[in-house]
């Protein structure tokens, strides 16, 4: 790996960081900022929720402003409007006002994760890119699990609102490395914004959680809960015949006739729909049932961590050499079977035998799984499209995750009991094996011999990266 590959890699890792970290920095300081803002389990549901609908259903519309403005600039705004609505967050003295400054900062998010992997993608070739992707998967999987810690030294000891300024250092960094890696924009002649898709997404997505978080409040009966389900379901079927019809549409149906991607896609649904909600009703468990501080529930979790970051690259090394399939297969199926072996917890809980075995082996689990289905996914088609590729992957994991906490309070219920936590865990560990499953029956090891057509323009590799033979 030379310097200019190492840069890439590195501000590809911070660029994502931040987006990662804050998806699950905020569960360890839910219940703070319940206690002090008010508002219970759904203002619990919503702060999480508004940042990733944005992100969501945004992730597909970065590709386009990449291919328009440029994919540096892109990551550069994304940067700086992170660090902004981070402080937003961090000041807000009311839930609405959180809320609304997650949903923005959830659009800044929204222009990093595709945006920085494609760095990586035009950068690296070969068995050098897998690895790259199992070193930023590694990393950037390790902010989504790291943040818990974080997050929880920050609620305990100074307050739950410091716990979005963690973000200020990485993105000051990311943005000087832009500076130092001096590498030129690319602009795609001719390339539209498909502004209508972008909105039917944001509506297709808003309308149906907003329903299924309120419907506890309101219920299914009531006019503010059916009428924004039905709506935002019309409106998602209107985004897909958009995407069907449009010239250059945020996300080409034909990369779904490509086996490993719309497979890999299943399966990415299946196991990050439930990493969230495993995570949620983990870290709520522990500090609202078991009593446990914000800091002790977050390093509770800590050794998924420690074998994300040691084993993830090494695994997405070995399905660069023998396929992703076997790993995508046995990973969220052992995962799954690590939730299950914390259904003995209850109110007086050992940590120790009780919680711990089935954290090592969740985290066994997702750090077989997490490379290799991205290489399995973005493997399966052309350099060219790996830009909308990735996005669309970002956009699944994040819709995903959105739904599960969305569903959350159908799962365990209006007061979070034992009882309650016991349902998410069996409810993650179905969707874990679930996703084993699919990866088993669906993933083949081979690459296609033909890409599917992309109708939107190509962009042409940035000048300044050096290729990897």
């Amino acid at each position: 790996m030379n310097r200019q590959q190492r840069l890439v890699l590195t501000i590809a890792v911070l660029a994502s960081f931040v987006a990662f970290l804050d998806g699950s920095v905020i569960n360890v300081a839910l219940p703070a900022i319940s206690d002090e803002l008010g508002g219970g389990l759904t203002v619990q549901q919503w702060v999480v929720d508004a940042y990733l609908i944005t992100l969501g259903s945004l992730i597909l519309l970065a590709g386009s402003l990449s291919d328009v403005v440029g994919r540096i600039l892109i990551l550069r705004i994304g940067l700086i409007g992170f660090g902004v609505t981070s402080v937003l967050c961090a000041v807000s003295p009311t839930p609405e006002l959180l809320i609304v400054s997650r949903g923005l900062q959830g659009v800044a998010g929204a222009l990093l994760v595709p945006s920085s992997l494609a760095l990586i993608l035009s950068s690296f070739r070969g068995a050098a890119q897998a690895k790259a992707i199992g070193q930023w998967t590694a990393w950037t999987s390790s902010a989504f699990l790291a943040g818990p810690l974080l997050g929880g030294l920050f609620v305990d000891y100074l307050s739950w609102r410091w716990v979005f300024a963690i973000n200020v250092v990485p993105i000051a960094v990311t943005v000087w490395l832009l500076i130092v890696l001096g590498q030129r924009d690319t602009r795609v002649a001719g390339s539209r914004i498909d502004f209508l898709g972008a909105a039917l997404c944001v509506l297709g997505l808003g309308g149906p959680v907003f329903a299924l978080i309120e419907q506890a409040n309101y219920g299914w009966g009531s006019p503010a809960v059916y009428l924004p389900f039905t709506l935002g379901l019309a409106c998602f079927a209107g985004f897909l015949w958009r995407q069907r019809v449009a010239a250059q549409p945020l996300m080409p149906l034909s990369l779904f006739t490509v086996r490993n991607f719309w497979v890999g896609n299943l399966a990415t649904v299946l196991v990050y729909g439930a990493l969230s909600l495993g995570g949620f009703v983990l870290v709520l468990f522990l500090q609202q049932v078991a009593g446990f501080p914000a800091t002790l529930a977050a390093l509770a979790l800590l050794p998924m961590t420690i074998l994300n970051i040691a084993l993830s690259s090494s695994f997405g090394t070995f399905a660069g050499k023998f396929g992703p399939r076997r790993f995508m297969a046995a990973g969220p199926i052992i995962a799954g079977l690590g939730y299950l072996l914390m259904l003995g917890a209850g109110e007086d809980l050992n940590y120790w035998t009780q919680i711990l075995p089935g954290v090592l082996l969740f985290g066994l689990g997702l750090s077989i799984t997490v490379a290799p289905l991205t290489s399995a996914i973005l493997g399966s088609i052309s350099p060219a499209q790996s830009g909308i590729g990735s996005a669309i992957n970002n956009a699944v994991s994040r819709v995903a995750g959105l739904i599960a906490i969305a569903l959350a309070g159908v799962i365990v219920g209006e007061s979070f009991d034992v009882d309650g936590f016991h349902r998410g865990l069996i409810v993650t560990a179905v969707l874990l094996i679930l996703g084993g499953i699919v990866s088993a029956l669906g993933i083949r090891d081979s690459r296609p011999a033909t890409p599917p057509h992309d109708p939107r323009p190509v962009p042409a590799e940035p000048r300044s990266a050096e290729p990897q033979p």
